[in-house]
């Protein structure tokens, strides 16, 4: 049951998170070619991606530039469509209008979208003079920012800093978990070759959410230490031919595991 409330309130929060980003309460917005901006601009959220939305955050920019929201959602279509050039142009526009509200986001989509791990990183630590406490969560719910920031430092060979950054995470009261803290903190000890370690992370992400990355890895302790991991090996295809993997709707998760990387352990 914990269980369950847990990541059924981690996609509730995502629901509220998104739909908070996309509508504003125009009736607190200052000035009135402001206000008319913001009226535009929750006029063309609703409509994200057509030609009529994105003239209307033209209009809604030329009234107001200093409503950053405009930048970032007209910005949106850009970044699904993998025109990285046109979305950092704006995104970096928004930033500029307001960091505070907007510097999370830009470091979440460096990381995910253009595995750009240095400029997650000083985007994230940017963050931290408005946030210092908690810096958020993923714009997809599934991570603290704070362990975005961490997996950026072990992409980057700072294994250390990165496991380091998840186990103080894990340890502040009140934390709230994500999906794959404990299996993303596994796999960081994994390749520090500090298998205790990894393993008891590893039983703790399958006691929460078990996944084929996950059971992969176990028996990948398993072979190193010369025990029988077949058995794990077979519980890996199963999972993932179930469907029973990491998953984003729009990439690839980091340190995602293929049916062909089960297959060849």
């Amino acid at each position: 049951m914990e269980k369950f409330q847990r990541y059924y309130l981690s996609f509730l929060l995502l629901i509220v998170y998104t739909n908070t980003i996309a509508q504003v309460n125009c009736n607190a917005v200052e000035g009135e070619n402001c206000k008319k901006a913001c009226e535009l601009y929750n006029w063309a959220s609703d409509r994200q991606g057509s030609r009529e939305s994105q003239e209307a955050f033209d209009k809604a920019i030329g009234l107001c530039p200093d409503f950053s929201n405009s930048y970032m959602e007209k910005a949106v279509p850009y970044l699904k469509n993998g025109d990285f050039v046109t979305w950092k142009i704006l995104i970096d526009k928004a930033v500029a209008v307001d960091p505070k509200m907007n510097l999370g986001y830009r470091g979440w989509c460096k990381f995910q979208f253009l595995r750009d791990y240095r400029g997650a990183i000083q985007d994230l630590e940017a963050l931290k003079q408005y946030y210092p406490d908690d810096l958020g969560r993923s714009l997809n719910g599934d991570y603290n920012l704070e362990v975005v920031r961490a997996m950026s430092y072990s992409a980057l060979g700072q294994k250390e800093k990165a496991a380091g950054i998840i186990e103080k995470l894990l340890a502040s009261k009140g934390y709230f978990k994500g999906m794959y803290d404990h299996y993303q903190l596994g796999v960081t000890f994994f390749e520090l070759g500090r298998y205790d370690k990894a393993l008891e992370n590893f039983e703790k992400q399958s006691k929460e959410n078990n996944f084929a990355e996950n059971i992969y890895f176990k028996s990948k302790v398993s072979k190193i230490r010369n025990k029988d991991y077949l058995d794990l090996k077979k519980g890996a295809l199963a999972a993932y031919d179930e469907g029973k993997t990491m998953k984003d709707v729009y990439t690839h998760h980091f340190n995602k595991v293929y049916r062909k990387q089960i297959e060849e352990l």
